[in-house]
C-alpha cells in the first residue's frame, strides 16, 4: 500500500464497460493532493514508457520557502546561507537577526541580491527581512542565460586582444562587473536546474527533459570556469606595467584565436549537434593546448629576466586552461547528441 512519497504499490488494470481500462488512485495521494471527484489530472506520456499523473493545480511554488536566523549562523555565514537557499530554489525567503545588528546583515542581503538575479525584498522591519523572487523558473529559457555567459566572456577576451595590440587597458576596467554577471546566470542555471529536476513542469515549459538541464549545467560551469581565467588575465594586465612586448602571432597569444573561434562553433553546437564541427573544434583546441605546454616547457628551460617570463608563464598557463574546459564542453555536446539520438532497445 502506497502511504507516502518513495513507496511503490502495483495495481491492476480493470476493463469497464467493455472498452474503458482503469486502475484506482491510491487514497493517501488523493488526499495529500485534495483530489476531489471530477477534478481533472495532467496525464504525460513518458518515453521511457511511463504515464506521469499530475493535479492540475498544483503548481512549482509550492513549499519552496525558508526561513533563516542569521543570530544563528556563524560570524559572516548568512551570504552563504542566502545562496544555498536560492540555488536549492526557495521562493521566498525570511530572514531574522537583532536591532543591534541589522546594519550588518543587511550588507550580506544586499550583496547576496547583487549576485543572484530575481530577488527583491517584499517586507523589511527593524528586526527581519522578507525576500522574493519575481523571476519564476520557468520564465527564462537556459539558452538564453547561456549566450548571455558566452557574450560577456568573449566581449572581455576581444578586448585583452585590443590591448595587446595597443589599445589603452582602461578598456578592462569593468572586468570585474563583467564576471559577476557571468556568475550570477551560472547561478541561476544552477537554480533552475534544481527545480527542473523537482518540477517537470518547468522542464516542460522550458522545453527540456533532466538529462538536457544536467548538460546544460556542465556547459555553464565550463563557461563559468573560462571568465574565472579570462578575469585573470585582464587582472594580469592591469597590473603588470609597462607590458611585456610579445608577438600577437606568437604564442601563447597566437592561441586564443584559436580558442575564441572553437568556442563560438561549439555555442551554435549546442542548436545544431554537428558532429564533424565539434570534433574539428575539439581537434584545434587539443592542437592549441599541446602548442601551450610546449611553449612553457621551453620558458621554464630559456633565460630571461624574471617578471617578463613569470607574466608570460601565468598568461599560457590561463589560455591553456581555456582550450581544457572549451575542450569540455565539446565533450557535453557530445554526450547531449548521443543522448538525443538513443532509442530503446526492442526486447
Amino acid at each position: 500500500m502506497v502511504k507516502g512519497p518513495g513507496d511503490v504499490d502495483i495495481r491492476k488494470v480493470q476493463l469497464t464497460g467493455g472498452a474503458t481500462y482503469t486502475v484506482s488512485l491510491p487514497k493517501n495521494w488523493v488526499v495529500a493532493n485534495n483530489i476531489q471527484p471530477r477534478d481533472s489530472l495532467k496525464l504525460d506520456w513518458r518515453p521511457s514508457g511511463a504515464i506521469r499523473l499530475t493535479p492540475l493545480h498544483l503548481t512549482e511554488q509550492d513549499g519552496k520557502s525558508i526561513y533563516i536566523n542569521a543570530e544563528m549562523l556563524p560570524q559572516g555565514g548568512l551570504h552563504d546561507h542566502l545562496m544555498a537557499a536560492y540555488l536549492a530554489g526557495a521562493e521566498k525567503i525570511k530572514v531574522a537577526y537583532s536591532l543591534e545588528n541589522s546594519k550588518k546583515y543587511s550588507r550580506e542581503i544586499r550583496l547576496f541580491m547583487r549576485n543572484t538575479r530575481g530577488f527583491e525584498i517584499l517586507d523589511e522591519d527593524d528586526e527581519s527581512q522578507l525576500l522574493v523572487s519575481l523571476l519564476k523558473s520557468a520564465e527564462m529559457p537556459i539558452q538564453a542565460s547561456l549566450n548571455r555567459m558566452y557574450l560577456q566572456l568573449s566581449s572581455l577576451a576581444r578586448d585583452v586582444i585590443s590591448v595587446f595590440e595597443g589599445e589603452s587597458s582602461e578598456i578592462l576596467s569593468d572586468d570585474a562587473e563583467r564576471e559577476s554577471d557571468v556568475d550570477a546566470m551560472h547561478y541561476l542555471i544552477e537554480r533552475q536546474v534544481g527545480v527542473i529536476l523537482d518540477y517537470h513542469a518547468v522542464a516542460a515549459s522550458l522545453e527540456i527533459n533532466r538529462n538536457q538541464a544536467v548538460q546544460f549545467a556542465n556547459l555553464a560551469n565550463s563557461l563559468e570556469r573560462m571568465m574565472d581565467h579570462m578575469f585573470q588575465i585582464s587582472r594580469l594586465i592591469c597590473e603588470t606595467q609597462p607590458l611585456p612586448n610579445l608577438e600577437i602571432t606568437a604564442p601563447p597569444l597566437a592561441q586564443i584565436p584559436i580558442w575564441q573561434t572553437s568556442l563560438k562553433q561549439m555555442m551554435i553546437d549546442i542548436r545544431t549537434q554537428d558532429s564533424h564541427t565539434i570534433e574539428a573544434a575539439r581537434v584545434s583546441l587539443q592542437t592549441a593546448r599541446k602548442a601551450l605546454e610546449l611553449h612553457e616547457e621551453s620558458m621554464m628551460e630559456g633565460k630571461g629576466r624574471a617578471l617578463p617570463l613569470l607574466f608570460e608563464f601565468r598568461l599560457s598557463e590561463s589560455i591553456r586552461r581555456l582550450c581544457a574546459y572549451a575542450l569540455d564542453i565539446g565533450e557535453t555536446l557530445l554526450n547531449m547528441k548521443a543522448y538525443a539520438e538513443m532509442v530503446a532497445m526492442e526486447s
